[in-house]
């Protein structure tokens, strides 16, 4: 017997997955034009040469959207509709591209250290944005997407985004090219900002009831306070996070596998465009696939298998004979990534009750931030200081112990009492 609650999510699912996917598919255009991995170091390299400062860019941005999760998980908790929250919070992440376009626009004018400092502050405005959306988004999603079919549109539409990401990836190509900097990186950025805006407006058309049933306390409480009862609580979701926080270890070595193909394989420019395309595009099948087949047969199954695919990725990269032994190793990170963030997510959201799930969306994210930020600094630490080989070996063993966590201790949330 369904509730009136789930009648008005079954009644609109059709039009809040359209919406939803078109929300993602278009932010995925806009990360094409103004991508953390390529399209802003590169306009960070423009402006300086240290390597530090270029590596703190993609390190802002998921360092910023999981910190502020869990503060603002009971705020999020007591809420009976998350729309209004998600739509003015994620304007913070998606108005600074507009930001960085008239930075460019001011570069040959400001100088490069004021640049620096206004695109770092930026970057530091647009990671926290995120981060400040992404709880009360989660739950949105959580909630309008019955939980038989989460881990499918969560999938699916991460899929688009990559799809969206690679397609537009090769337009910002051919901006840089044909503009004159900083005018190929202004045109980058203002199209990065209309394609979010656009993707805005498909977010706003989401229909999400308010949840009259929903049980909230007179109390309002911290968030830390609900945390601690959490982890005091529930020992499953405690080895959840262990692997979660082990995860970013045992995948430090992904970020050198391009770096270790050049210097060891004299990898040619054609080769790292394959190698690139190769990565996106079992990012963009695993996404499908795996979140697909974890509603069939069980997410914990594909966070498994995802651990299975970092440590045979490892394993390769520690024993290439040549650059061919990259493709696999390409493939199996891809699927490693899609565990790791896509399906971690819609594991996430199995775990407590509807009241308790901003927590643990929060805890997910949150404790798992350290871990992302200092991994790479210690694999790079380690690449320097002896070699590539130990980090692709303690990558290895670390994988072990995260299989061993996922496979003996952590069990399916869903057969879990709540």
């Amino acid at each position: 017997m369904l509730t009136n609650l789930e009648k008005e999510i079954r009644k609109n699912l059709k039009h809040n997955i359209a919406v939803n996917l078109g929300d993602g598919s278009f932010f995925g255009v806009a990360l094409g034009f103004a991508s953390f991995s390529t399209i802003l170091p590169l306009f960070v390299a423009s402006m300086t040469d240290s390597a530090l400062l270029i590596g703190l860019v993609p390190a802002i941005h998921s360092v910023g959207w999981q910190l502020p999760q869990l503060f603002t998980a009971s705020h999020v908790s007591r809420l009976r509709q998350y729309k209004r929250n998600v739509l003015m919070m994620t304007i913070h992440e998606r108005a600074p591209f507009f930001g960085f376009a008239i930075v460019a626009l001011l570069l040959p004018t400001i100088g490069f250290t004021a640049s620096l400092w206004l695109t770092f502050l930026l970057l530091s405005w647009q990671g926290l944005g995120g981060g400040f959306t992404a709880n009360s988004w989660t739950s949105m999603i959580s909630k309008i997407i019955p939980a038989d079919s989460r881990g499918t549109f969560f999938g699916l539409q991460a899929g688009l985004a990559n799809l969206f990401i690679s397609i537009a990836a090769v337009g910002a190509g051919y901006l840089l090219d044909y503009f004159a900097s900083p005018l190929d990186f202004a045109a980058c950025f203002f199209l990065a900002g209309f394609f979010f805006t656009v993707s805005w407006f498909f977010l706003a058309n989401t229909r999400e009831p308010i949840d009259k049933e929903k049980i909230i306390p007179e109390e309002k409480t911290h968030f830390w306070d609900d945390s601690k009862k959490i982890l005091k609580r529930d020992k499953n979701f405690n080895w959840f996070l262990t692997a979660r926080f082990l995860s970013q270890f045992a995948t430090m070595g992904f970020s050198f596998y391009i770096i270790y193909a050049l210097r060891e394989f004299n990898m040619s420019d054609v080769v790292a465009g394959y190698l690139t395309a190769t990565l996106t595009i079992s990012q963009t099948i695993a996404n499908i696939g795996m979140g697909w087949l974890g509603d069939k047969i069980g997410h914990r199954l594909m966070l498994i298998i995802g651990a299975i695919a970092a440590l045979l990725s490892a394993v390769l990269a520690w024993n290439a004979q040549s650059i061919n032994w990259f493709y696999p190793i390409f493939i199996l990170a891809g699927m490693a990534n899609v565990s790791i963030w896509t399906i971690g997510m819609a594991v996430a959201v199995q775990f407590g009750t509807e009241h308790e799930r901003p927590i643990y969306i929060g805890l997910a994210q949150t404790l798992t931030a350290p871990a992302t930020i200092i991994a790479p600094i210690i694999g790079g630490w380690i690449a320097d200081s002896v070699g590539f080989i130990p980090t692709f070996s303690i990558s290895t063993a670390l994988s072990v112990v995260m299989l061993f966590i996922l496979v003996f201790l952590v069990k399916d949330p869903r057969h879990q009492p709540k």
